[in-house]
């Protein structure tokens, strides 16, 4: 097998394993959503609202606590965003690896 086959088979496996850290990232990201949104929806309920700082629990305004948390959902969301697009590019470069080195296979198999 030349260098450069090699070299892509390589460079194949490393962006695979990108892509599975990026599904981690991207799975753990929306965990911190879905856990921002249920937070969201259960101070909507209530009057009273607290937030947990180290290891108490204070009393915040309504408001605020409610402003913080759309600032979280709000970044958590453009880092999902980011990771999306980084992880669509990785797909594109594993495609046309895949493709390349199925290519090699392919002319070694007929030759």
């Amino acid at each position: 097998m030349s260098n450069e086959k090699q070299q892509n088979i390589e460079q194949l496996q490393l962006l695979e394993q990108n892509l599975q850290n990026f599904l981690m990232q991207k799975q753990q990201f929306q965990t911190q959503l879905a856990e921002l949104e249920s937070a969201e929806k259960e101070l909507e309920k209530t009057e009273e609202s607290f937030k947990i700082i180290g290891n108490i629990m204070v009393s915040v305004d309504k408001k605020e606590l409610q402003k913080d948390i759309k600032s979280k959902k709000e970044l958590i969301e453009l880092r999902l965003k980011s990771l999306e697009k980084q992880e669509d590019k990785v797909k594109q470069r594993v495609d046309e690896l895949q493709k390349e080195v199925l290519k090699d296979i392919n002319k070694k198999n007929i030759a």
